[in-house]
């Protein structure tokens, strides 16, 4: 199966130059990035106009937890957890989510996300759904023991049996990462437990850490030191490390983050939804730690939209640090894709040759994003997911011209509204509006 996308803008490698060019897809690589090909394809896409770009990396997201997009609104963070998300959590089966995971892969698929780290639980039905959508995912089952022995063996259990299922499928485009949800949730022998088995199983770890001053206020009462410092001193950090969050750092956990090779994931919108607060942003690329993106939950965002995030992203922190300078767009862009592909050891994240073909083709026949004036500049300040116009992951087509190939949206859809109306005792799933 080749794609031939002829006549865009081209994002180009690492540098992010931007070509006039077509790109030559065959299998599942990008083959050639040239002007004028003649190359015979089955597939050829006409790109006047339009940019070529790699395809956006969710490095930290609850993919199935659209289904409780708008349920609690403007609350602080652990009374929207232990009044709301929490109890709803608990009436949800297997089936609830794995049509929460099909809305959120139908959402990233049109968003021109082409991969993400999730975690959540029954992660074997978000496989399932990902597995048909063509997207790639991270997978990994929320483990918290809360200092309980009996759960500690249950939680583990739970996740090599999510792993071997995973495995099971037979994909590439599957993978199963461990996912301790805390510090303050996971027990020290459980932290050391899944390190053992990150190790044994070379599979990667995704952790939240230091995501808000409570959480701060607990480690520290508890252990006498920073999440961070508490991570390090048990040997958990490692290169294979994705930390989601990562607001409150101090100097020292910086510096112990990069001497580790850990990877941070920004979750802009979510943070400030919850006012969690920002995180040092600069200080850790001025340390040369490795920044992802991601959107957090819809609970907490409250969409998958990557390109918003960006936008969000460099907004956020030159407000913060009264510096327009801060948070470039190439550096915001970067973080939405390079550095996702490099925290999920993926050959993504650049449109090169040589490289695996998970690009997205984004219209700019549109007045917000015309003149051409400055590629990046747009897709990070003024375009938004609807502009995505085409969605290819591993040299396929998920989304042609905004229709979804993969999936059935209408079903998927549905699905969503009739899962919430039952959770909710039988409204139609609209009663927040009356």
């Amino acid at each position: 199966m080749s794609i031939l996308i002829r006549n865009g803008y081209v994002v180009y490698g690492e540098s992010l130059e931007v070509v006039r060019a077509d790109v030559l897809i065959e299998g599942n690589t990008i083959v050639k990035v040239e002007r004028g090909m003649k190359e015979p394809a089955d597939t050829v896409i006409d790109a006047t106009g339009k940019i070529v770009s790699p395809g956006f990396i969710n490095l930290h997201t609850h993919s199935p937890m659209g289904l409780l997009r708008g349920l609690a609104d403007d609350l602080p963070l652990m009374d929207w957890l232990e009044k709301h998300v929490w109890p709803m959590e608990a009436k949800l089966t297997r089936e609830h989510i794995k049509a929460g995971a099909y809305l959120g892969a139908l959402e990233m698929i049109k968003t021109g996300t082409t991969a993400f780290l999730d975690m959540y639980f029954h992660m074997d039905a978000v496989a399932e759904a990902v597995l048909e959508s063509g997207l790639r995912g991270y997978l990994s089952y929320g483990m918290v023991d809360l200092g309980d022995p009996e759960k500690t063996e249950k939680e583990v259990k739970e996740s090599l049996r999510e792993m071997k299922a995973m495995e099971r499928m037979g994909s590439d485009r599957v993978q199963f990462v461990f996912g301790p949800h805390a510090p303050y949730t996971c027990s020290i022998a459980l932290l050391k437990e899944v390190r053992r088995l990150a190790d044994e199983h070379g599979k990667l770890i995704t952790i939240h850490v230091a995501e808000t001053m409570a959480e701060l206020g607990k480690i520290q009462a508890r252990y006498g030191k920073s999440p961070v410092l508490l991570l390090d001193d048990i040997g958990f950090l490692g290169s294979d490390v994705i930390a989601a969050h990562g607001v409150w750092l101090d100097s020292r956990d910086v510096q112990t983050l990069a001497r580790s090779g850990v990877t941070v994931v920004h979750n802009p919108a979510s943070n400030m939804k919850l006012a969690s607060g920002v995180m040092p942003l600069q200080k850790l690329l001025n340390a040369g730690v490795n920044v992802g993106l991601g959107t957090d939950g819809s609970a907490s965002n409250n969409n998958l939209d990557m390109l918003e995030e960006m936008k969000l992203a460099a907004l956020l922190h030159k407000a913060h640090n009264l510096d327009p300078t801060v948070a470039d767009a190439k550096t915001v862009f970067r973080m939405a894709t390079l550095n996702g592909a490099k925290a999920l050891r993926l050959k993504a994240g650049v449109v090169k040759p040589g490289y695996l073909a998970d690009v997205v083709v984004i219209d700019f026949n549109r007045p917000h994003l015309r003149p051409i004036n400055d590629v990046i500049s747009h897709l990070v300040y003024s375009a938004n997911g609807n502009d995505v116009e085409t969605t290819i992951v591993d040299g396929k087509i998920l989304m042609l011209d905004r229709e979804v190939l993969t999936l059935d949206e209408e079903r998927i859809l549905d699905g969503a509204e009739g899962v919430v109306s039952k959770l909710r005792g039988g409204s139609d799933g609209h009663a927040g509006g009356r």
